[in-house]
């Protein structure tokens, strides 16, 4: 009798302890590592949610912004960073593609990490020069049948989300076109524009201003359903590849170990932020979509974005070194 109260005194006071842990949590400045350059789709939601975060929650939220590698660079610092929660990572899809794209990495995104929440999803516009002869994504996969090897595809680089879906696209379609890869979208876009490559996946914030002032033709959009930006585009799947999605995702990690209880008073902060309307409107005209849902909802969605990814990689032969 009397072990099994001193049991439930432990148990409660273990309860106490980590409900107040996550009272204390923050009690210092958290840093916020994003894994490309300011700017960007991904820095631009994790600034708005960093902003709110500081404002709820009492503590500077630091954006951190460390390119380079693919986002490799950003992800070994986090990963190697102490499970107190604060360090928070912002984590994409490049990660999902590079764990298979990459070979000896020093870190495993689904093993270091603790996943907190999807935060948002972007997707990619397929476009091409006016000059191609084409007004619909079945037009496009027929030329490229009729004409195999003589059409190219930009991109912003070997193992960037709009390359990759471009090979997802040629792999689905069973086309063979010429891959042209940039130093990023910016000049793959002005490729496009210029008349040096015939079509391009582009991020839906770069390629809106043109598909609207007529400079490109779109074809299509890749994610699941259709945009309120565009809302006369159709989507890739219901142009000829059922099924089709590509979407550039952004969650929030913390490094492996970090308590249960900050994880989910995290969770529970940046989905308030995500719910706001003012970030919701600014992200959306990004083409950006919020998203959010539990720890265990977004852990799911990168088992499955991991999975997809690597099994594309492994099947085209795709590969990369570190």
């Amino acid at each position: 009798m009397r072990a099994m109260l001193r049991l439930g005194i432990g148990l409660c006071a273990a309860v106490m302890s980590v409900t107040a842990m996550a009272d204390e949590y923050p009690n210092r400045p958290v840093h916020v590592v994003v894994g490309l350059t300011a700017g960007s789709g991904v820095d631009i939601m994790a600034r708005l949610v960093g902003q709110k975060l500081a404002e709820s929650m009492g503590q500077p939220f630091i954006i951190e912004n460390r390119p380079g590698a693919g986002s490799n660079i950003a992800t070994r610092y986090a990963a190697a960073a102490d499970s107190d929660g604060c360090t928070i990572f912002v984590s994409t899809i490049a990660n999902a593609i590079n764990a298979t794209l990459y070979k000896n990495l020093p870190f495993d995104v689904l093993k270091d990490f603790e996943p907190v929440i999807l935060a948002a999803t972007s997707p990619n516009i397929l476009i091409v020069k006016p000059s191609v002869p084409v007004k619909s994504v079945k037009e496009l996969i027929d030329l490229a049948k009729a004409k195999p090897g003589k059409l190219t595809v930009g991109s912003s680089g070997i193992g960037t989300a709009p390359q990759m879906t471009a090979v997802l696209f040629r792999h689905r379609a069973g086309i063979d076109v010429v891959d042209v890869p940039f130093k990023g979208g910016p000049e793959a876009t002005s490729a496009l524009l210029g008349g040096q490559i015939d079509y391009l996946f582009a991020i839906a914030s770069t390629a809106l201003p043109h598909v609207k002032a007529g400079r490109v033709r779109a074809l299509g959009i890749t994610s699941r359903q259709r945009s309120p930006l565009l809302p006369e585009l159709p989507t890739i799947a219901e142009s000829g590849l059922p099924g089709f999605e590509s979407v550039t995702w952004f969650g929030f990690e913390v490094p492996k170990g970090t308590p249960r209880a900050i994880v989910a008073r995290l969770n529970k902060e940046i989905g308030k932020a995500l719910a706001m309307p003012e970030v919701k409107d600014k992200l959306a005209v990004q083409g950006i979509y919020v998203e959010g849902g539990t720890p265990e909802e977004f852990g799911r969605y990168m088992h499955a974005e991991f999975e997809k990814w690597g099994t594309l990689v492994k099947e085209t032969g795709l590969s990369m070194k570190e």
